[in-house]
């Protein structure tokens, strides 16, 4: 396939089963039919956030506490688009 707008060739790439072409010299995407709707639910599904850490138990009375401090959650490192984009 080549480029609408530069008439350079024009690579697939498979991302998460959504078909995406992308020019090899303006950097151009190109998405057929419905792959706009596709990517645009794993979009809502990847920005979703994540669920709650379940609650720690409470002490039992006598029982000593540390002062254990824990990191809860899930911190993502890229955007959706650099995971879809990204070579």
């Amino acid at each position: 396939m080549q480029c609408p707008k530069c008439h350079a060739p024009m690579h697939t790439y498979n991302r998460n089963g959504v078909q995406i072409e992308q020019c090899s010299n303006c950097r151009g995407i190109f998405l057929d039919y419905g792959e706009l709707e596709a990517l645009t639910r794993l979009e809502s599904q990847w920005s979703q956030p994540a669920p709650p850490p379940p609650a720690p138990p409470a002490p039992a009375w006598g029982a000593p506490h540390g002062g254990h401090g824990g990191h809860y959650g899930h911190k993502r490192h890229k955007s959706f688009g650099h995971m879809l984009f990204s070579s």
